[in-house]
């Protein structure tokens, strides 16, 4: 896999250099001198990426009433969430319905484009190179140089969210200093949510999240069995992708303190049972990102990828983060996690000291 990895990096890099040899060279300009009418944002591709992504919408939106924000999706589930977001003008798919892209941006002229990724990235930058925009702004990289007029020079491992914000920098400044806080666009209930929202109780469940996204973030049904044995008292609720919707019924019928729950259909629905939680454990997955929209207390279970827990690291007030000794979650030792939880329980329950 590691030889993989390393083509296309160079195939990245090479595509860079070449843009850079050919397209018109951009050179470094001054912050914009008036506020801009428009903004096209290219969107990363995953559910975190995007909701680290809403702090500069919501932001933009809330400084300029009037701008026009157009995000350009990668894949239709970023289509799908951008489409819902009120705050957004309109979304586009680079991938698909050439026609309705060519038309809706292709075609046209904008104040600002904004490219939010630190690294040369094939679509990204092709993108950047085909939207014609007034100002461009991206994050420093030797590959970025002279493809747009204003890289951002940030700390690394700086955090996503405040890596999407620095955009603000190159407009207004000021606006830093309050931006809005992570959100998950209003989508679709089902009937059989909304009738399970009714009858869960506020700050009563403890959520457990099954899935990942990526290898090494699964622990194994006996371990999540085993927590859950050790909390009698405490009435726990299971998350999960459809794929490992198998091992959320076998949980959940392994223990008479889990509220069994319906499937879920989007990630707002996701977000509307969360918003309702005591506390989340979770992987590192977009669960840690939609816990911080309600800020629900949260326990985040990292692989040893550093990356992981720093640029995505969780936003949520009261949190406790566990990082393997390995690449793997599942090597994490499970008298963390108990420790862990009890810690959460005890701060929650400080009126009541004897309990812990």
């Amino acid at each position: 896999m590691k030889p993989k990895k390393k083509d296309h990096t160079a195939f990245r890099e090479r595509l860079a250099k070449t843009l850079q040899f050919f397209a018109k060279r951009r050179q470094s300009q001054p912050l914009l001198q008036k506020p801009p009418e428009s903004i096209v944002i290219l969107a990363r591709e995953c559910y975190g990426d995007c909701i680290m992504l809403t702090p500069l919408i919501g932001t933009l939106r809330k400084e300029y009433p009037e701008l026009s924000i157009y995000i350009i999706a990668f894949s239709q589930i970023i289509f799908n969430f951008f489409s819902a977001d009120p705050n957004v003008t309109a979304v586009y798919h680079a991938k698909r319905n050439m026609k309705r892209y060519y038309k809706g941006i292709l075609s046209k002229k904008f104040d600002l484009l904004f490219n939010p990724k630190d690294h040369p990235s094939t679509h990204f930058l092709i993108q950047s190179m085909l939207i014609n925009a007034r100002h461009k702004v991206g994050h420093f990289h030797p590959n970025h140089k002279g493809l747009f007029d204003h890289l951002i020079t940030l700390e690394p491992q700086t955090h996503e969210s405040l890596k999407n914000l620095s955009l603000l920098s190159a407009i207004n400044a000021t606006a830093l200093q309050a931006p809005c806080k992570p959100y998950l666009p209003p989508m679709p209930v089902s009937p059989e949510i909304t009738s399970f929202l009714v009858q869960l109780q506020p700050n009563r469940y403890i959520g457990i999240n099954l899935s990942a996204g990526h290898i090494g973030g699964h622990r194994t049904l006996q371990q999540w069995s085993e927590l859950i044995h050790d909390f009698p008292n405490e009435t726990f609720l299971i998350f999960s992708a459809p794929q490992d919707l198998h091992e959320k019924r076998n949980l959940e019928a392994q223990h008479t303190n889990i509220l069994q729950s319906p499937s879920t259909q989007n990630i707002y629905e996701v977000g509307q049972i969360v918003q309702k939680l005591k506390l989340l454990i979770t992987p590192d997955t977009s669960l840690v990102h939609i816990a911080a929209c309600y800020n629900t207390p949260l326990i985040a279970l990292y692989r040893k990828r550093l990356a992981d827990r720093t640029q995505f690291a969780p936003l949520s007030t009261q949190q406790e983060i566990i990082v393997s000794l390995t690449p793997d979650v599942i090597d994490i030792d499970p008298k963390q996690v108990t420790t862990a939880l009890h810690k959460i329980l005890c701060a929650d329950r400080r009126d009541f000291p004897e309990e812990c």
